[in-house]
């Protein structure tokens, strides 16, 4: 192990820690490529949409989609662990 993390860390809490992070990432470019979508479409709108412009906002809102959709559905089963260990019902 390495000098900063002691040698008692559960192996379960370190994993999910490290998918909440990924989550937490993921979550941050997808919403990312949305905003920057939406900022294109609007600049598109006020030059007459030229082609290339289309094609990356198109490309951005795949990307996004991509990207932001599992890491929310990770994002949700992290909390819902951290609520199960805690003893708490987990619900909407």
């Amino acid at each position: 192990m390495s000098d900063d993390q002691p040698d008692d860390i559960d192996p379960v809490l370190a994993r999910r820690a490290r998918i909440r992070r990924l989550a937490e990432t993921g979550q941050r470019m997808g919403y990312s490529c949305f905003a920057l979508a939406i900022v294109l479409f609007v600049v598109a709108f006020i030059v007459q949409f030229p082609g290339w412009m289309v094609t990356v906002i198109i490309a951005l809102m795949v990307l996004g989609s991509f990207t932001l959709a599992p890491a929310i559905v990770f994002a949700y089963g992290v909390k819902a662990a951290d609520a199960e260990d805690r003893g708490e019902k987990f619900g909407y």
